[in-house]
């Protein structure tokens, strides 16, 4: 699809998407039970059940995870939640054939993404999966492959799809009174915490090997292992892959655009060399047809200038500036003396995911597919994914989305596809 097709049915659909971001979304399901298998049980499959819960109408029966601690816990906290012990299993495989399931939630690490989500539309399974998409372009490629024949219901992670906050600076934004939109910029600034990198034995109920799956086997430490993957390079990837693809996929989703047709990136390991594999300061530039993107993340420092603008996406416009984040949006008039206009959101951090969650069990009773479907996450992972390109070949690449290749460029082609690490094989046979 390309980008002009991509726009008018963004305008068409600006309405439907405006309508989902109402908190009325939250009311409680009706229908019977729906039976839920979850892959990864780390801190974030808590989240999406607490938010599942609170929607109602649904109940973990069975859980994977390769690490018996974790999985321990995850059936206290069901027992708590829904007085009832999900069957736990180790190999996502066994869980997929696990009797009477009516979907899968997928929240491990990215480099166990494309596998267990691949096998899920096999069995014909709807899917709710967290973000990034893939850990790279081609295997989620290969999951849009799947998931267009088999024809399940998919939800990709993306919270701040229903966040009136956004929705109602789009609308401002699409009303034409802040003028062209010249230049978007996103930034995420924050202070990470770097557990202890020095290699050792793995815990005891960890089996680590196949935490690591396809991935590199690399040596374990707590600065790579629970949680800590997010910056490590293997696995999450780094910040802008992680945490800046909610305002990239944000952004996408206020205007409309598709996937950038060059992109540049900077930065560097310059304050936590020896603790992380990802750059703590980064900035990065898309271009799509529309405007340029500008991603910006720093991951050390005491404090910002102004810490009201640490976490959030800036539109520079011909007449205003639009800012937005989770909690409010703004515009600032470029008029000599004009004040600023504050729109604090309606809707909480919780309420948008028990929002997103409840739209996709909706819509997994009604067979059809949620607000954001495969293809949005695959355009907004496919655009963090190429900062990160950008960003290892040290080089400016242009990116041809119709051919889903980058042009002139060997070094950065070759890392749309990851090897795999045996016995697994990467899912994408192009």
């Amino acid at each position: 699809m390309n980008n002009a097709t991509k726009r008018r049915e963004f305008l068409g659909h600006a309405g439907r998407l405006a309508a989902m971001a109402a908190p009325a979304v939250l009311g409680k399901a009706q229908s019977r039970k729906l039976n839920v298998g979850i892959i990864g049980t780390g801190w974030w499959a808590g989240v999406d059940m607490k938010a599942a819960w609170a929607v109602g109408g649904v109940e973990a029966t069975a859980l994977c995870d390769v690490d018996t601690a974790m999985s321990d816990a995850f059936v206290a906290e069901c027992e708590k939640g829904q007085g009832s012990k999900p069957k736990v299993y180790k190999d996502y495989r066994e869980l997929i054939q696990h009797p009477g399931l009516d979907f899968v939630l997928l929240t491990a690490p990215p480099q166990w993404h494309a596998l267990p989500f691949i096998a899920a539309c096999e069995k014909g399974l709807p899917v709710y999966c967290e973000k990034p998409l893939a850990y790279d372009i081609r295997e989620g490629q290969a999951m849009m492959a799947a998931q267009k024949k088999a024809g399940n219901v998919v939800q990709i992670g993306f919270q701040r799809r229903q966040s009136d906050a956004f929705h109602d600076a789009a609308a401002y934004l699409r009303s034409g009174r802040a003028g062209k939109i010249v230049q978007a910029e996103a930034t995420i600034h924050y202070k990470a915490g770097t557990p202890d990198p020095t290699p050792q034995s793995p815990p005891v109920t960890l089996d680590w090997d196949t935490w690591c799956g396809p991935a590199p086997l690399r040596p374990y430490s707590p600065a790579i292992g629970h949680r800590a993957w997010r910056l490590e390079r293997t696995t999450g990837h780094g910040h802008l892959v992680d945490w800046g693809i909610h305002l990239v996929d944000a952004t996408r989703m206020m205007t409309g655009i598709g996937t950038p047709k060059r992109v540049q990136a900077t930065g560097g390991i310059y304050h936590y060399k020896g603790k992380i594999t990802t750059p703590d300061t980064l900035v990065a530039n898309f271009e799509f047809d529309e405007f340029p993107l500008v991603w910006r993340h720093r991951l050390w420092g005491s404090q910002e200038i102004d810490p009201a603008y640490n976490n959030g996406v800036f539109f520079y416009c011909e007449n205003e500036t639009v800012f937005v984040t989770d909690s409010r949006w703004e515009i600032h008039p470029s008029a000599r003396g004009a004040q600023k206009q504050v729109m604090p959101a309606k809707m909480k951090g919780n309420e948008m995911s028990e929002a997103h969650v409840k739209d996709f069990l909706d819509c997994v009773r009604a067979g059809k597919q949620p607000s954001c479907q495969i293809a949005d996450g695959w355009e907004s992972t496919a655009t963090v994914q190429l900062g990160m390109i950008a960003y290892h070949t040290a080089q400016a690449i242009k990116f041809d989305a119709a051919s889903v290749t980058i042009p002139g460029n060997k070094e950065a082609q070759a890392m749309l596809k990851r090897e795999y690490r045996k016995p697994w094989q990467h899912p994408w046979k192009g």
